[in-house]
């Protein structure tokens, strides 16, 4: 995997994008208007941001897959997080739907352990790459990089198809949350 640049940022963006517009967690946050493909963009946006100044974000060998990282224990609250904060709730969610984000955050922060981790927020494939390794390429090598880091890897994930394929790759779930969908939260975490 290579490690994105600022310039890679339409790319990645327009990547998860495409990878996560059927989605129901991604959806549950975006407004859903006539601006919903938008909205979703405007959300990976603000994701690869994040990531950027607080993570990683990774890119496939080919470039046809990314993951976005995050170690949420070296995220600071600073000016330029507000700003992408507040654009996050023009762009994507409206003003209608903070309360209803808000609270599925405070959930889901409720089931995250309070530890140094790596959080894969996204990892996505273009949609006509699909089936082809290339994921899985990807998703180990997040592990081997956390696993360098001695650090466990958590994340939740709204299709339920892809539960088989993270526990392929040692993944366990831990927990669930009942929204207008179930998310499921699960772990990694390297044996010594």
């Amino acid at each position: 995997m290579i490690c994105a640049k600022r310039t890679d940022k339409l790319l990645v963006t327009d990547l998860l994008s495409a990878a996560f517009n059927d989605n129901l967690s991604v959806n549950f946050i975006a407004r859903q208007d006539e601006k919903r493909k938008q909205r979703i963009h405007a959300l990976m946006d603000y994701s690869f941001e994040v990531c950027y100044r607080f993570g990683m974000v990774w890119l496939s060998e080919d470039r046809k897959a990314c993951a976005l990282v995050l170690y949420p224990h070296q995220k600071k609250t600073d000016l330029s997080v507000i700003w992408l904060d507040l654009m996050l709730i023009f762009k994507a969610i409206g003003l209608g739907g903070i309360k209803k984000a808000f609270d599925r955050e405070a959930k889901i922060k409720a089931k995250q352990p309070n530890e140094p981790m790596v959080y894969l927020w996204f990892i996505g494939v273009s949609p006509l790459y699909q089936h082809q390794g290339t994921g899985s390429r990807l998703l180990k090598q997040v592990i081997a990089a956390a696993k360098l880091q001695n650090l466990p890897v958590f994340l939740e994930t709204s299709t339920e198809r892809n539960l088989p394929w993270y526990k392929k790759y040692g993944f366990v779930e831990y927990d669930t949350l009942e929204l207008t969908y179930t998310l499921h939260f699960l772990k990694h975490e390297h044996i010594k």
